[in-house]
């Protein structure tokens, strides 16, 4: 079996995804796919230089973060473009790399990290979608400590999400880690004893 996790910015989506992993499931990172495609000699940084020009490379040849952050975030053509460039092999890479996994291990549950999961219309790809939920104003709340971020600039980056409460209805599973851990590990172990790998 496979899932989708996601969540919302500090709603503790790497808090579950640890749990799952201690319990046996196996995990496919989308955030690590997407590193690893921009690291020299890979395709898509190639095409991503020829598209927005030498100048987002540093000298040894990886990727300038800043420099291509402050062209995309200024312009949404430029943003899609990127998406554009990026998305097709990072979709392409988790499917490999899940298929992989299931076909290896038929019994162990194969847990896909996917932070905008929704927002780029993957629930397809998945049996069942865990959505990690915690209210807006304990996102908040908790951006704004973590990242010691305005109240301003926290509610900013929450906004450029699909709100948590449109997530949470759209999931079929959803884990509650607006309370304490212990909460939140319950309910880790109620799923695996439900999901049937208890």
């Amino acid at each position: 079996m496979n899932i989708g996790l996601t969540g919302g910015i500090a709603t503790g989506k790497s808090i579950v995804s640890a749990l799952l992993i201690n319990k046996g499931a196996l995990l496919v990172d989308a955030d690590v796919i997407a590193r690893e495609v921009m690291l020299p000699g890979h395709p898509v940084l190639t095409a991503v230089a020829d598209h927005f020009g030498q100048a987002v490379l540093l000298a040894d040849g990886t990727l300038d973060r800043k420099k291509l952050g402050d062209i995309v975030f200024h312009d949404p053509s430029q943003r899609q473009a990127l998406n554009d460039i990026t998305h097709p092999a990072i979709r392409s890479e988790i499917r490999k790399q899940m298929e992989s996994l299931e076909r290896e291990h038929p019994n162990r549950l194969v847990v896909v990290d996917i932070p905008l999961l929704f927002e780029s219309g993957l629930e397809h790809m998945f049996e069942r979608v865990m959505v990690v939920y915690a209210p807006r104003v304990i996102q908040l709340e908790r951006l704004m400590q973590r990242n010691q971020l305005s109240k301003d600039e926290a509610s900013a980056r929450i906004g450029s999400q699909m709100d948590i409460e449109e997530k949470k209805m759209k999931a079929d599973i959803v884990i509650d880690n607006s309370g304490d851990a212990e909460l939140t590990e319950r309910q880790i172990d109620d799923f695996w004893i439900q999901s049937g790998y208890a």
